[in-house]
């Protein structure tokens, strides 16, 4: 759905991305993690056809962003690191005026704007001007404005931004819900927002991909065993037996065995092995 071939974006002579390289298929949820000035809302913008890139290639939903950039845009639903709104408006008269900018016909205008605001959690706004909403509250109807349309790809850029932890909850969830319908590309800088959300991460640092996969994946590149020191008090027989069956645990070695007081029983002194175990996430 998402194809990104070594795209690279110079401004003057900063490099800001090069060579990016990567996919999202249909349906899925992707994170695009990195630290502030790693190059996410670069790509994003070339994503969503806002900017051009100095190289390479980017197709969303099978059409080119620079040559069939219109197409692109029918299909997409994004919402940049600021959101565009317009303060002197309501709620429901600007969502009202994005749905008609996006081809959402008169007879279903209304109901489609009453269902974003429903799971964006603004329905208590629609008659609030924009202007006076809290930062939270219009990074939501940002987010309402992305959804209009039905499109077959988001391209949300740090979607939790600027909202309290209740809201930022409720955000996730809708995200989360969104899998297989739509296929999403969120940045983020909030490493457990990742796992929270996301099907797979892509990371960027400095404007090169360093790394790309689901989170098990990484896991496993970067910390391909863990290692456990256990400390077992009583009969240890069947120990090691036991600890070998476990799921991924695949090596045991005993230690010395050592004597100490266990504080629960009445025996003053309790026998106790020690040892390591090798363990595969």
């Amino acid at each position: 759905m998402i194809q990104v071939d070594q795209l690279t974006k110079h401004y003057g002579p900063v490099t800001a991305i090069d060579g990016v390289s990567f996919g999202v298929d249909k349906g899925r949820i992707v994170g695009f993690l990195g630290p502030n000035g790693a190059g996410k809302s670069t790509t994003m913008k070339i994503l969503s056809c806002f900017m051009p890139a100095s190289s390479g290639s980017a197709r969303v939903a099978g059409f080119d962003v620079f040559s069939q950039s219109l197409e692109v845009r029918r299909r997409i639903g994004y919402l940049p690191e600021n959101a565009p709104l317009y303060a002197d408006l309501p709620v429901a008269a600007y969502l009202d005026f994005v749905a008609e900018i996006k081809g959402v016909g008169r007879s279903a205008r209304r109901g489609r704007v009453a269902d974003v605001m429903d799971r964006c959690f603004i329905s208590d706004m629609r008659n609030r001007m924009i202007g006076k909403l809290s930062k939270g509250y219009r990074q939501r109807v940002g987010l309402a404005q992305a959804l209009l349309g039905d499109p077959e790809v988001l391209i949300l850029d740090e979607p939790t931004i600027g909202l309290d932890p209740r809201q930022i909850t409720e955000i996730r969830a809708l995200i989360r819900s969104l899998a297989g319908q739509h296929t999403v590309i969120l940045s983020t800088h909030i490493l457990p927002e990742v796992s929270m959300v996301c099907d797979g991460v892509i990371i960027i640092n400095r404007g090169r991909i360093v790394a790309q996969g689901t989170e098990s994946e990484l896991v496993e590149q970067v910390f391909p065993t863990a290692r456990v020191e256990l400390h077992v008090a009583g009969a240890t027989g069947d120990v090691a037996q036991t600890l070998r069956a476990l799921p991924r645990c695949w090596a045991w070695r005993r230690g010395r065995r050592a004597t100490g007081r266990r504080p629960s029983s009445s025996s003053p002194r309790a026998t106790a092995t020690s040892g390591a175990i090798s363990w595969r996430w």
